[in-house]
């Protein structure tokens, strides 16, 4: 795993590159912290964790002559899943510096008592601090004791990762929208309690209004929605395979809990993108789903939705065709959930190449002027940049052309986008030159096992007679974590993966019993 910065050249902002006496741009500290949340993530993903959590809070010595902040109580808090609806990990808060930072401590420690691992990221609003145990309980605690003020159990055995909360208030009333896996909760933010008008005591069911069978389908909320005024505007976690229920962006009233809006990502007949599906796809295609988070331009008024792959994830010969809006980003009117633009990042993707995160809201200098900009991150490792409003890329997108796959039934696009700038922040290639070098008998191996593989680069179509090499892998690029912006350099920080892996097709043989035919699917 390498960390990388990137800058978006002589267009951005001029960026601005601290001294080694000089205090740090704030941004990094919160770019140090997420670092350590994927690297804590890499390990969760090679085996299983059993610990307990611990929430630690830091106090530091303040250096003499050193001023304490005076800021706004909202410049202070982090009251968005990634610190602002702007997906850009930034706090503006620099008490805590290159000077200092060697003298921090831990202030106190919160133990759950429970078992398993974590994916989540708390919230902190105003002096409470709000956040999943390992079991999907959701707790408060005070930010400056560790004393627990509220805890929620749901009941239910929550078995999906649970990144984060929303907090809605309208000066009055204060609500956390907590995802425990199908079900959307609104709580009071003062007691935890539900909220017995919002929804059906209390909770939205996701598996509900999406055109099928309730009972049938599979969503969980992984990620948190994002508010914007009076709505709640959700995708969810859907299966990988068949059956999954379509990746619909519903927005539900925050205090009621009724839908507000929908807006289907398989398009039904006589919506825009309905023909880059076969006929009728909409009844029983799956996924295209928003699993990583949103990103809003309060100002106006635009939910920037990044979408995943259809199912399955590896073969695409029962949905041929480019398969919008599987593979994009979204500008939606928040308001509505009308498209005002989007952008397929991979067309008919059969490598997993999901938008693995919410973008981030920049401005960029152009010819003498400024434009808002918001920067999609991608597995591929490369980064997109658009005019916030129009969708127009900021940087050229040049449709490049790739082979054709060999698999029966299966129909490759013939080309992929590429942007022309900035440069991949992660390797793109595997070669013979970067095996590994440990021992001469390991890079003998490695050579001997590289000599069997197909190693062409990004958007090679899988076969059945040899696999080939996914590079970066399936979890390369960004991945969920998400870039890191400070406005005040105009400076993107994103945490860079290029671990390889492999991916093949077969033929699965006949199964011999109804089991077996269950473990193959």
């Amino acid at each position: 795993m390498r960390d990388k910065c990137l800058e978006f050249g002589t267009d951005m902002l001029k960026s601005h590159s601290p001294g080694r006496g000089e205090a740090a741009q704030p941004l990094i500290c919160s770019c140090v912290m997420w670092t350590f949340a994927c690297l804590a993530l890499r390990e969760k993903r090679n085996f299983s964790i059993a610990a307990f959590f611990t929430l630690v809070a830091i106090a530091f010595a303040i250096p003499p002559g050193a001023k304490c902040q005076t800021k706004s109580q909202a410049s202070q808090d982090w009251p968005v899943y990634g610190g602002q609806a702007a997906g850009d990990h930034y706090s503006a808060l620099d008490q805590i510096n290159r000077s200092n930072v060697q003298a921090l401590r831990v202030a106190w420690k919160f133990d759950s008592g429970e078992d398993g691992g974590l994916e989540t990221s708390p919230i902190i609003v105003g002096r409470v601090l709000y956040t999943y145990t390992p079991r999907q309980e959701v707790i408060a605690l005070d930010a400056a004791s560790g004393k627990l003020l509220w805890k929620f159990d749901s009941g239910i055995n929550g078995t999906q990762p649970a990144r984060g909360l929303a907090y809605w208030t309208d000066g009055k009333e204060r609500r956390i929208l907590a995802g425990v896996m199908n079900f959307l909760y609104a709580l009071d933010a003062s007691t935890g309690k539900p909220i017995p008008g919002f929804g059906e005591d209390g909770r939205v069911d996701l598996r509900k209004g999406l055109g099928r069978d309730y009972e049938k389908q599979s969503i969980a909320l992984t990620s948190p929605g994002i508010v914007y005024k009076d709505l709640i505007i959700v995708g969810g976690r859907n299966p990988e395979e068949h059956p999954a229920p379509p990746g619909d962006i519903r927005a539900y009233d925050v205090r009621s809990g009724a839908l507000r809006w929908s807006f289907h990502t398989i398009p039904r007949p006589g919506e825009y993108g309905y023909d880059t599906w076969p006929k009728d796809a909409w009844k029983n295609a799956g996924s295209a789903n928003n699993w990583a988070g949103m990103t809003l331009d309060s100002e106006r008024g635009i939910v920037y939705v990044p979408t995943g792959s259809a199912v399955f994830d590896f073969y695409g010969g029962d949905r041929v065709g480019n398969d919008l809006f599987a593979n994009s980003l979204l500008a939606l009117n928040a308001e509505t959930g009308k498209r005002i633009w989007h952008f397929q990042g991979v067309h008919h993707d059969i490598w997993d190449r999901d938008f693995p995160s919410p973008p981030a809201l920049v401005t960029l200098h152009r010819n003498g002027r400024r434009v808002d900009a918001i920067a999609q991150t991608t597995k591929q490792g490369f980064l997109y940049v658009f005019d916030r409003s129009t969708g127009e890329p900021l940087f050229p997108v040049v449709e490049s052309k790739y082979p054709p796959s060999t698999v029966p039934g299966e129909v490759t696009s013939p080309t992929q986008p590429l942007p022309v700038a900035p440069a991949p922040y992660s390797r793109q290639r595997l070669t013979e030159e970067m095996l590994t070098n440990r021992t001469p008998e390991a890079h003998a191996w490695a050579v001997k096992r590289f000599q069997t593989v197909k190693s062409d680069g990004q958007f090679i179509p899988f076969s059945l007679d040899k696999l080939t090499v996914v590079f970066p892998g399936f979890d390369g690029g960004a991945e969920w974590g998400g870039p890191a912006v400070d406005p005040t350099t105009g400076v993107i920080y994103i945490n860079a993966n290029d671990i390889p892996w492999f991916g093949g097709l077969t033929v699965p043989r006949p199964p011999g019993s109804a089991g077996e035919r269950i473990y193959q699917n």
